[in-house]
This record gives structure tokens, sequence and C-alpha cells, in this order.
């Protein structure tokens, strides 16, 4: 898919799905139609990482879809 520069996004690699049901990061390089992005950012879940690393240290998981394994 693409990179996004709405919600919280700014052209990020990485969005974070902050729902505590989820708590995901994704890769937007190597999106999968399962990541469901858009309608991350529409439920103002989204937070924006440049790091993956960064991410983990947040205590966000690996999305199984587009980054796989478990990331923390």
């Amino acid at each position: 898919m693409t990179r996004r520069y709405t919600g919280n996004m700014n052209g990020e690699r990485y969005l974070a799905n902050t729902s505590r049901s989820k708590l995901e990061v994704h890769d937007l390089d190597n999106e999968n139609t399962n990541c469901q992005i858009n309608e991350i950012i529409q439920a103002r879940n989204d937070k924006p990482y440049t790091s993956l690393q960064t991410a983990h240290r947040d205590g966000y998981d690996n999305c199984h879809y587009c980054i796989g394994g478990s990331g923390r």
C-alpha cells in the first residue's frame, strides 16, 4: 500500500495501533489488507514511528501480517 499523511501520520514508515485490544505496530512499506490501516486512523488509534525498535520499546508487538514475529 502506501505511507499516510492523514490522522497523526506524516509519512512515517511505522504505525502503531493504540487500541488497548491490539497494541500492534505495522510496517506501511509492507502493508497487508488485513492490517486495516485506514480503519485504525479513522478510529484515531494511530501513533507514528520512524523506528520499529522505538515502537517495541514503547510496548507494541509486531503485526502478524506485515511484520511477523512478536517484536518485544
